[in-house]
């Protein structure tokens, strides 16, 4: 036992909201806002395939060392560790030497920080308080069984998380909502080889493993590098890394010779299976098609039947557009596509990809000497998009302290 106050399990809310993809402008990631040089130094591997700092029991176990070893640095007290985790140890101290340095209090309540730090800990405080007391609040808690919800499986080497969600009898939302630190379709080759499951789906999902050959638990394919290629070309077309390519081929610099073969893991599914229903779907609506694209809400009794009509289309083209049967119920404020042959009709409007686990929404404030290409190439997103969510015309210059808004897929980001 670590001996902490308890009301540090509870500083995750503060942090994240207890969400594992929780992503800051300033690069911070899982439940416990790691960023990246941090998380690092607490043992948080972080590459192409994995993310530690969303690996929630790995994250929990740094982030409990990161806090006993600020407690240690500000002698025993947890307020000015708490202080130290949000706003970094070296301003707490220095904040210590000054009040040190007047004759004033060193405690947290007297030290000058910043507002954010000011409220951090103090809610803290008063989440607490809300969960000793719930009932003297006035604030009803849903009652959460205490027991284990999750069983951790060794799965030996690497795997293809559709092919586990199957083997587990889960949808790979699931899969992935239960693993959020792997990055792609497949578990980092060099491990950890464990996937989080429920525990009624654990042993099933070791028998079913059992029966699959390690070497069809991801699959692998040849390339024969062609004249004028690159291992960037190479990565594009595969939809990996050129540093995965050099790592599982050897290869120590980025000079391939014509004539060279590589091996390249590959997801044994189309992508577009791994991702949520809903990503899917606006994948599919984004797909280009011939004629003008038409974005339709669909208001309260509208049927495949009346839109269809209004648009002069097939009722089989809407469904199939949209990734849907004709038979589905629509709901009220759904959006869908529709391809016309008439430019009157048409909107240039673009179907918003939906908010995922994955997908969260960072406001960044400019800073002085940012420009919109290096803001887009931190989140990696384009200046085209970076321009579209804020309505930034072109020829017109960022100035410091605007606030930009940015839709970031966090398994994208390092």
């Amino acid at each position: 036992a670590r001996g902490m106050p308890l009301e540090i399990a509870l500083l995750p809310i503060v942090e994240s909201a207890f969400q594992p993809f929780a992503y800051s402008p300033g690069r911070a990631a899982g439940i416990w806002q790691f960023i990246p040089a941090t998380g690092k130094r607490y043992g948080l591997k972080q590459n192409w395939w994995y993310d530690g700092r969303r690996d929630v029991p790995k994250a929990t176990r740094a982030a409990l060392d990161y806090l006993q070893r600020l407690h240690k640095r500000f002698d025993g007290d947890w307020l000015l560790a708490l202080a130290s985790y949000n706003t970094g140890e070296g301003r707490v101290a220095r904040a210590v030497k000054k009040n040190r340095r007047k004759g004033k209090p060193t405690d947290f309540w007297s030290l000058d920080l910043p507002d954010e730090t000011q409220g951090y800990v103090p809610k803290l405080l008063a989440i607490s308080a809300i969960v000793q007391k719930p009932q003297a609040l006035g604030v009803q808690l849903a009652s959460i069984p205490d027991e284990p919800y999750l069983e951790h499986v060794d799965i030996g080497g690497q795997i293809d998380l559709a092919l586990a969600a199957e083997l587990a009898g889960l949808p790979i939302e699931t899969m992935y909502q239960l693993n959020p630190a792997f990055n792609r379709w497949a578990t980092d080759p060099r491990g950890p080889h464990i996937l989080s499951l429920p525990r009624d789906k654990a042993q099933p999902f070791r028998e079913a493993l059992a029966r699959v050959d390690k070497k069809n638990r991801v699959r692998w394919e040849r390339h024969r590098i062609r004249e004028g290629e690159t291992l960037g070309h190479i990565a594009r077309k595969y939809q990996t890394s050129v540093a995965l390519l050099q790592e599982v081929n050897n290869i120590h610099d980025k000079w391939i010779r014509a004539g060279q073969s590589i091996i390249i893991p590959v997801a044994t599914k189309n992508l577009k299976h791994y991702l949520s229903e809903d990503r899917r779907r606006a994948a599919l609506q984004n797909t280009k098609r011939s004629g003008y694209k038409i974005t339709h809400t669909v208001k309260r009794g509208d049927t495949f039947w009346d839109i269809s009509r209004k648009y002069k289309v097939k009722v089989s083209q809407l469904a199939r557009w949209n990734g849907m049967s004709p038979k589905d119920a629509l709901k009220p404020g759904q959006r869908l596509v529709v391809w016309s042959k008439s430019r009157n009709l048409a909107s240039r409007q673009f179907v918003a990809m939906p908010r995922s686990v994955t997908r969260q929404q960072v406001h960044y404030r400019v800073r002085k000497g940012d420009s919109l290409a290096r803001i887009a190439q931190k989140f990696s997103v384009t200046v085209r998009k970076l321009r579209r969510w804020n309505s930034l015309k072109k020829g017109k210059y960022l100035q410091p302290g605007q606030r930009l808004t940015l839709y970031v897929d966090v398994t994208q980001q390092s």
